[in-house]
């Protein structure tokens, strides 16, 4: 699902390039039809760091992170707020799903409810971004704009929620309270307490892979952290924008993230891929990672599956980066 991130600025931005942002982020998934499948399942991250996690079934709150164990150690009221919202979510979601079926027409079948929302804060200008959304099906349905206090709706389906929850304004300032003032109280709690882990900075292992003499050569960078980084061809020390394509940023199941840019060479002289390197920069980090535009360099098992295979597979987890909600 794409969501599409409402902001609510406290403080402008000082400068663009220097900022240093952190994320708590609430997931909430809600089915219907699926045989032995929580009800709800419920994820927790503070920048892209899973830290939490809940489902029906289980009926408690499991913290991912040594650190969210000294968390809830130090504060265990804590805990129990993440539990009982969860619960109280758990039947608002089962009543809401059998009124979205309603409303789209649907009888039966495998239907999915799911909400994001959290805030981010840049610990440099003091900039709070929140955000609640929700999705149905895969698509979006409802969003709340905290510029304008109003809830956006971009199906018609939505539009009667819209207007009732318009007229709410004690969920307005419910809401906004919440992401304005409870949510970066919480990562700011979490970024303290887990600081040797969101704070940390890793450097990546890139590598040059090629799936056919003719294929474009895909720079590929794993294992960096944090996603702060920049991955791009120069030519002559300059940046190239033409005859390249950008891969995202996406998170391996270590913590850390990949990241991979194409530069196709079809149009490229042997004499001059000398004048070409693949750069890797880190926020944070000064020294920039160079990787040569090296024939010898370039791993590339034309003919094998595997390559191919590899390739191929992170172009369609780049595809499905924004669509990534319903994974858990």
């Amino acid at each position: 699902m794409t969501f599409v991130k409402i902001v609510f600025v406290l403080l402008l931005f000082c400068d663009v390039a220097s900022t240093v942002k952190h994320s708590l982020k609430f997931f909430l998934t809600a089915s219907s039809g699926v045989p032995n499948y929580p009800e709800l399942v419920g994820n927790a991250m503070v920048d892209e760091v899973q830290f939490v996690y809940y489902d029906s079934n289980m009926k408690t709150i499991e913290p991912k992170q040594d650190w969210m164990k000294e968390v809830f150690k130090d504060d265990p009221k804590h805990q129990e707020r993440y539990s009982q919202k969860c619960l109280r979510n758990q039947h608002f979601f089962r009543a809401n799903i059998e009124d979205l079926m309603q409303r789209f027409n649907q009888s039966a079948g495998v239907h999915i409810l799911q909400r994001m929302d959290g805030c981010e804060w840049d610990d440099e200008t003091g900039e709070i971004v929140g955000f609640n959304q929700y999705g149905y099906d895969g698509e979006d349905f409802i969003a709340l704009d905290l510029q304008t206090l109003t809830w956006t709706a971009p199906k018609p389906q939505a539009f009667s929620t819209k207007l009732r929850w318009d007229a709410d304004k004690a969920r307005f300032e419910s809401n906004k309270y919440y992401l304005i003032s409870q949510c970066p109280s919480w990562l700011k709690k979490y970024v303290h307490y887990g600081r040797t882990i969101l704070q940390r900075t890793e450097l990546p292992s890139v590598s040059l892979l090629q799936k056919t003499a003719s294929s474009p050569v895909s720079c590929h960078a794993t294992g960096f952290y944090p996603d702060r980084a920049v991955l791009f061809w120069r030519r002559d020390g300059e940046e190239l924008y033409e005859n390249v394509e950008n891969g995202e940023i996406l998170p391996n199941h270590d913590g850390s993230f990949q990241t991979s840019v194409e530069l196709n060479i079809s149009s490229v002289n042997t004499e001059d891929w000398g004048r070409y390197e693949c750069v890797f920069q880190l926020s944070g980090v000064k020294e920039e990672n160079v990787t040569k535009l090296d024939k010898a360099a370039i791993r590339s098992n034309e003919g094998k599956a595997g390559l191919s295979v590899t390739i191929d597979c992170m172009k369609e987890v780049d595809k499905a980066s924004g669509t990534s909600l319903i994974s858990f």
